[in-house]
């Protein structure tokens, strides 16, 4: 056993096996994988162990169908039999949502060029002849859809892993986990201790225990799933070929060929939660006595469906566990708060996403940063408020409705409210629907029509076009709570700054600056507003989604002596109050001089609001004449109450994130998260002029690196010929001869401007102003344009207020 390794995996299940994989495959040959039993024991050798390609999340997407082309792979390499059958997959619709799902899929696979088509119904019969097809409105085919052999995937990864030089050492629990002084971890295990700069939490049902070895609360929880195979089928033992599978999700179950018979699963509204104070350490191949009971309901769907399901014996029940995390993706990343500290728990389709996951973690942990964009499954979408309530509630939702859709934008009830506002009550009354953001609720609009969600427009979509058409003109006031605010002060606080972000920072008290952070390969890693509000004092304003996640960035540059860092997110609260009228409406509750003269564009002021102090910001994200105004919490209600009343006068009122984000989209403003990712580069977001080459900055080197590369793509905003449904982001972009240019990273409806919208990155050079091309909304063919410029205010006079505008 090593007493020192460049990294140690903790589990050997599929998850970590494959890291430990793809860590000598980037040339990591001194790491230890540690197995408390033997391989694939915990969740993986009981799994059904299917693999599909497509997901409503692009990169998801990208990842699946890396891990699924990687199996006959791995078998050649190592010689280790995957058990891999690929007869591919069959995905029904029953609803039109659904139908719109699989078509917006397909054209995703167009773009990436993957294997995802639609079928007729003749084709799907010939294909499985044993489904009914009756009430199906469309029917998608994957060829390489099926299922692997569990324990030989897993076999594989280790196989390739030791030769290439890799230890594993089974029966081997790890007993500890302890920083050292100097950034490493000492593993403490009953066989011997292991020194390290890298600890890797693959522990699977046991990662909440792994994790509080080293301090930290994984929200992460169990439950118990079963699903069935059948006996011999006799049409199944007729057959000179294999069945593909069939993913019925709006019946809520999955079906595929197992030997002769058919392997039957569910996700039941019955949920069952198992272990909730901690998995058992003696726990390892053992399954849960048999409920069929439970899952009663969507087996007769599935017998519905194919009915010889129905006239079989039931073989084997197999009723094992799952561990969740709160919206059922990857609690993925290294820890924020820790140095070397890597999880990635909490994975349910493991089969579909191991070798795309362990290829990232790989990246992440050899090279600083992963190539592709998964911030939807950070670890660090989480903090400390996603206790075990919120957990409870969120898995149990996310299980019972696990082949339900996840319409984009979509806002689930469950486990919530978390973190509430001083003024919360104060919306809800006014009849605020709100959204979550970081655990906090925010309101996204307000009125009496209830939230719900679909890919086409819905019922509120006047509401929020009201409420943006109500701010361009006259005023409106955005509760901006949730945005990250920090403080940092003291002798070095330029200096720091100044070494973490690309641009330079503000030499003059109350002037702002925008700025990116750039990531580890030289992409965007984050925009923030940094205003200097004393000699020694900064302000930061960044994405409040993204707090924890940027933690790793900030702590990449030491704090020089005598200078903090604090965050004043939950401390303080916030408010824009934006439109042609807003100075008119502020100048009734303050005595400060607001002309331009005396407070211009991207300047800030320490001022008196209806008698409540403020740090203002003479910003807006909505693109228009406007500030920001801070206060202290306590302050809330009443500098909301103040700002709502005055608003009266003038025909202003509340208006929330939604219409935001349509104000910002008329206005051709990115979103972190969207438009700016690690993924794009700063000549293609639009942001190279905020860098300067003239200081150094947190990874300049690796933009220096691409700085004179032609953009691969650009970003551009087109205006779109919808009708029933705009662009979310996430659909591709064709040319009208089909070949693909891009896609959508925001969409809406431009409230100022009367038209619908989208920003989307392209391939560059492919598409010039005035030219159209296809937007793949709800799966379609929807004529857009690119504009040559926002269509709203494109020179910033309006933002800057040098002009009067008429607005429709």
């Amino acid at each position: 056993m090593r007493k020192e390794a460049q990294a140690v995996v903790i589990g050997g299940g599929v998850i970590g096996c494959s890291i430990f994989y793809h860590l000598t495959k980037l040339g990591w040959s001194d790491v230890v994988l540690l197995e408390r039993d033997e391989l694939t024991s915990g969740s993986t050798w009981h799994a059904a162990a299917n693999i599909h390609g497509l997901h409503d999340v692009t990169n998801i997407s990208r990842l699946q169908h890396y891990t699924m082309t990687l199996y006959k792979e791995l078998e050649e390499e190592t010689g280790q039999s995957c058990g891999v059958f690929q007869p591919g997959s069959l995905y029904l619709a029953q609803t039109e949502a659904r139908e719109h799902q699989l078509r917006l899929q397909e054209a995703k696979a167009r773009r990436y060029g993957m294997n995802f088509h639609e079928v007729s119904r003749d084709e799907a019969e010939r294909l499985h002849p044993l489904v009914n097809y009756d009430g199906i409105r469309c029917i998608m085919y994957e060829p390489d859809g099926g299922n692997v052999d569990p324990s030989g995937v897993t076999n594989a990864y280790a196989m390739g892993a030791r030769q290439n030089g890799a230890e594993i050492i089974r029966f081997c629990p790890v007993i500890g986990t302890e920083a050292q002084p100097d950034g490493s971890w000492i593993v403490r295990t009953e066989k011997g201790d292991i020194r390290t700069p890298w600890v890797i939490n693959a522990a699977g049902l046991w990662g909440r225990e792994v994790g509080q070895m080293a301090g930290i609360e994984l929200p992460l929880l169990p439950t118990e799933h079963q699903y069935f195979v059948t006996e011999t089928i006799g049409e199944i033992d007729a057959m000179d070929r294999r069945l593909p599978s069939v993913a019925d999700r709006d019946g809520e179950y999955y079906l595929r060929q197992e030997g002769k018979g058919l392997l039957v699963g569910a996700y039941e509204r019955d949920v069952r939660f198992w272990a909730e104070d901690g998995t058992p350490q003696g726990f390892g191949h053992e399954l849960f006595a048999d409920d069929l009971e439970r899952i009663e309901d969507n087996m007769m769907r599935a017998i519905d469906r194919v009915p010889a399901v129905g006239e079989a014996g039931i073989k084997r029940v197999i009723n094992g566990p799952m561990i969740w995390s709160p919206d059922s993706s990857a609690l993925f990343g290294p820890v924020p708060e820790l140095t070397g500290y890597f999880c990635c728990n909490g994975i349910i389709p493991g089969f579909s996403q191991s070798g795309g996951l362990g290829r990232l973690a790989a990246e992440w942990i050899v090279e600083g940063e992963p190539t592709l964009d998964l911030f939807g499954w950070d670890l660090a979408r989480y903090g400390a408020w996603a206790g075990k309530d919120f957990t409870k509630a969120r898995v149990g939702d996310q299980y019972a409705h696990r082949f339900a859709i996840h319409f984009p934008g979509e806002e689930r009830t469950a486990g919530r409210p978390v973190r509430t506002r001083p003024a919360y009550e104060m919306q809800r009354e006014m009849g605020a629907r709100f959204g979550l953001n970081y655990g906090w609720e925010h309101p996204a609009y307000f009125g009496d029509v209830d939230d719900s969600a679909g890919y086409t427009r819905q019922p509120w979509w006047d509401v929020v076009r009201s409420e943006g058409e109500m701010l361009r003109a006259k005023a409106g006031i955005i509760d901006i709570s949730n945005f990250a605010k920090y403080r940092v002060a003291g002798p070095g606080a330029e200096v720091w700054l100044n070494a973490l972000f690309a641009n330079r920072m503000p030499k003059d008290v109350g002037r702002s600056c925008l700025t990116p952070l750039i990531g580890k390969r030289g992409g965007i890693a984050g925009d923030f507003t940094v205003t200097r509000t004393g000699e020694e004092e900064f302000w930061i304003i960044g994405s409040g989604a993204a707090e924890r996640f940027h933690l790793r960035f900030f702590k990449a540059i030491p704090l020089p002596e005598g200078t903090t860092f604090e965050s004043q997110t939950e401390a303080l609260c916030g408010f824009n109050v934006a439109g042609p009228q807003s100075r008119a409406l502020l100048a009734r509750l303050t005595n400060h001089d607001l002309s331009n003269d005396a407070m211009p564009f991207m300047r800030s002021a320490r001022m008196s609001v209806a008698g409540i102090e403020c740090l203002a910001l003479r910003v807006s994200f909505t693109g228009d004449l406007g500030w920001e105004l801070h206060c202290a919490a306590a302050d809330q209600v009443a500098l909301y109450g103040a700002l709502l009343e005055a608003g009266k006068e003038f025909g202003a009122g509340p208006v929330g994130a939604r219409a935001l984000m349509n104000l910002r989209l008329e206005k051709g403003y990115g979103s972190w998260g969207r438009e700016y990712s690690p993924e794009w580069w700063p000549q293609e977001s639009g942001l190279a002029g905020l860098i300067k080459l003239d200081k150094d900055f947190l990874n300049k080197d690796a933009y220096l690196a691409l700085a004179e590369n032609a953009p691969r793509e650009e970003m551009a905003i087109f205006a779109v010929e919808a009708e029933k449904a705009d662009a979310l982001g996430g659909e591709p972009l064709f040319l009208p001869d089909g070949t693909p240019v891009g896609q959508v990273t925001s969409g809406g409806f431009g409230p100022g401007t009367a038209q619908s919208l989208a920003i989307a990155y392209v391939k560059a050079g492919s598409v010039a102003p005035g030219e159209t091309v296809h937007v793949a909304i709800l799966g379609g063919h929807v004529n857009a344009t690119r504009l040559a410029e926002p269509p709203f205010d494109p020179t910033g006079l309006r933002l800057r207020d040098k002009v009067a505008m008429d607005v429709a």
